[in-house]
């Protein structure tokens, strides 16, 4: 079966460069697709420096250095660096991610296949490139920049999670993935996602730290794929552990999964008592034992 491809097929609208007059002078279209490809061309100098230094060490009169203008032409197009920065995102991990909802809507094969696909999506447009090192900053920086690790949740976190739910659900409905939490399962799903961004865009990238080779993006996507859907196939049972909160949420009209319960504690033993604990306990009853009015003490005295 022919699967739709998840690679662009031309770049984004507002980055592609429009043809140039053929009767217009040799510098004026010469000038009109070097104007035309600026946007695309800071977008890839802010990417690469907001991935080698961090959010708050990146300047911009350093983005507008290395796409080879002025700072003044940079503010032509962004208003500061938060509106530089979502840019990138929007057109880096926004744009695809809206595609791969749009093929996850309308693809006509199975969950597993949809799966394969969009994992392997990810790694082309995204974990084999720089890109992939943006989940790495926003984890480091977001303390520091609330407002861009919010943005950052809104529009690639939830709606991507969301994505990627969706793809395991439809594996359950069709009985072809076991009843599970797909939320769940899509935080599994994209856990390597963040292990391959981070390797490429640290170690792998330190001189003389580790060989690039350590962790192989494709192959341990495709090993995570194998046991992904041998996890949730039909046939494999829930762990000891798996709990209530760990099921999916019970339709109308169909009996809720019963939980498996995890084994019991036994009570625990009181403490043995001790020579300075028994006689503690026999000071404090001759205590009480005086105070008691109308007994005789020891010596006979009321």
């Amino acid at each position: 079966m022919a699967m739709p491809d998840l690679l662009p097929s031309a770049p984004p609208a507002n980055l592609a460069a429009k043809p140039a007059d053929d009767d217009a002078p040799h510098d004026a279209r010469r000038w009109t697709r070097r104007k035309d490809a600026r946007p695309a061309e800071l977008l890839a100098a802010a990417l690469a420096l907001f991935v080698e230094r961090g959010y708050a060490n990146t300047r911009l009169e350093d983005v507008a250095a290395r796409a080879g203008v002025s700072k003044g032409t940079l503010y032509l197009y962004y208003a500061n660096k938060e509106d530089l920065f979502k840019a990138v995102v929007r057109t880096g991990l926004v744009s695809p991610l809206l595609e791969a909802r749009e093929v996850v809507a309308h693809f006509p094969g199975t969950a597993g296949e949809l799966l394969g696909l969009v994992v392997h999506g990810w790694w082309a447009r995204i974990g084999n490139t720089a890109l992939s090192g943006i989940p790495k900053l926003i984890m480091a920086e977001a303390r520091n920049f609330p407002e861009i690790a919010r943005f950052y949740f809104e529009e690639v976190i939830q709606p991507g999670q969301a994505t990627m739910a969706a793809v395991i659900q439809r594996g359950i409905d069709s009985g072809e993935f076991r009843p599970v939490n797909a939320m769940h399962a899509a935080h599994l799903l994209t856990a390597p996602f963040l292990l391959i961004g981070s390797w490429r865009t640290s170690m792998a990238d330190a001189s003389n730290t580790a060989d690039p080779r350590f962790i192989d993006g494709p192959a341990v996507l495709d090993l995570h794929l194998d046991m992904l859907k041998r996890g949730l196939a039909p046939g494999a049972a829930p762990g000891a552990g798996v709990t209530a909160a760990h099921a999916p949420a019970a339709r109308k009209g169909t009996v809720p999964n019963k939980p498996v319960l995890a084994a019991t504690t036994a009570p625990k033993k009181a403490p043995p008592r001790t020579r300075r604990s028994k006689a503690k306990t026999a000071s404090s009853t001759a205590g009480r034992t005086r105070k008691q009015p109308g007994l005789k003490t020891s010596k006979g005295k009321k």
